[in-house]
């Protein structure tokens, strides 16, 4: 196989990602949204708003300042950009990958089998008859019009949902009802899929699973540039080995080939139309969601970089902090920074701030720049510094405002 250096792979990853690049400076265009989540083809969504919501973080991160209403539009208006569905997570998709996906689909976690047959049915059948007037709902607001029982089981981890909840998302699963958007308060507009999708077509079309793994192998390679069969499974969540099977049989038939990195024996899967830049000149702010560092495997081994989400981790065994951001300067992730945006005191809130080893010896400057232009991106009039890590003091003294 042909073989890549660690450099070599980092700047193909960062250029598929559209990181490789200096933002401009004028606000983007919704063109360029709209390209830039093409690019990307999985914009992954959670409910976590500490900063932001997540899905808005990749775009600001590759386009700069831009305007979220734009990312809204395309997943909430017809004829939909983007469709909500499962794929590495709850995601914002093509629309072209619902069928592919859900013949995957395996999250049998958030299913309704645990409701009763007969409740279940009845349930279903209210839900269908409810959407079929045409007006996207909440599951709160079909939870009224069927009249349904509002308890939450006394026990379960994370979701207590309600039995017409666990059928609504049973029904999401399945593929049958879609998502036309969302509240401001983040609650998913159910409708059914067939109204939620540009080609009502696609709603009911079933392709072979091999088919549809090879399709979803090829746009996770396409938007990685290069990667090893474990984070091109990774990035639409599909079983590894099945993936790995995917991916050989579009190396036997020229649309990925197979190339060593680092000398290792293990194939990593490049995508020949990939870009090979000179050298990266980008800097960003890294959503904890963002598709550059949802495997961490890959993240390890061509930035060093050992990251955990410390959302879920008690307090006081949080290494870096609550909602911590990798910080990527040129063709390397050289600091990361906790960060809450504290809309009531109109200030981006910088809880932690820790340095990588080897950062250079303007990552303070630089940090404070992209510090300052997303306080403005988010409508923020300033920036403070906590004392708390080692690039803390340096960053401080950059931005003029220690806490």
């Amino acid at each position: 196989m042909p073989n890549l250096t660690i450099a070599q792979a980092r700047r193909i990853l960062l250029a598929a990602q559209g990181l490789h690049r200096p933002r401009i400076e004028a606000p983007s265009s919704r063109r360029a949204v709209t390209t830039a989540a093409q690019r990307l083809q999985v914009l992954q969504v959670d409910s976590v708003n500490v900063l932001t919501r997540s899905h808005y973080l990749p775009l600001f991160s590759r386009l700069g300042t831009y305007d979220p209403a734009d990312l809204d539009a395309l997943y909430s208006r017809g004829p939909r950009r983007l469709v909500e569905y499962w794929a590495h997570e709850a995601s914002l998709v093509p629309p072209e990958l619902f069928p592919h996906l859900r013949v995957w689909q395996r999250r049998t976690w958030m299913g309704a089998s645990s409701v009763p047959a007969d409740v279940r049915d009845a349930l279903e059948a209210g839900i269908s008859g409810i959407l079929a007037a045409g007006i996207p709902l909440t599951a709160a607001s079909i939870q009224r019009e069927l009249g349904a029982d509002t308890a939450r089981p006394a026990e379960g981890w994370g979701w207590r949902w309600t039995a017409a909840k666990r059928v609504l998302e049973d029904l999401f699963a399945r593929g049958e009802i879609g998502s036309a958007g969302r509240t401001p308060q983040f609650e998913r507009l159910y409708a059914p899929i067939a109204s939620v999708l540009p080609d009502a077509a696609l709603a009911t079309a079933a392709p072979d699973r091999a088919e549809a793994l090879a399709v979803l192998a090829g746009r996770a390679v396409k938007a990685l540039g290069v990667a090893p069969a474990r984070s091109v499974a990774d990035y639409f969540r599909t079983p590894v080995r099945q993936t790995r099977e995917a991916l050989d049989g579009l190396v036997g038939v020229g649309a990925v080939q197979a190339v060593s990195v680092d000398g290792g024996t293990e194939p990593w899967y490049l995508d020949p139309a990939a870009v090979l830049p000179r050298q990266a000149r980008g800097r960003a702010l890294l959503s904890p969601f963002d598709s550059l560092v949802f495997e961490r495997g890959r993240l390890q081994k061509l930035f060093g970089m050992h990251y955990r989400i410390e959302i879920y981790t008690p307090a006081d065994r949080r290494v870096h902090g609550y909602y911590v951001l990798p910080f990527l300067l040129r063709d390397a992730i050289v600091a990361r920074v906790d960060l809450k945006a504290d809309r009531a005191a109109n200030r981006l809130m910088v809880h932690a701030c820790h340095g990588e080893p080897d950062a250079p010896a303007d990552t303070a400057a630089e940090l404070a720049d992209e510090l300052r232009l997303l306080a403005r991106w988010l409508g923020l009039a300033d920036v403070v510094v906590s004392d708390r890590g080692d690039l803390a003091p340096a960053l401080a003294v950059q931005v003029g405002r220690l806490l």
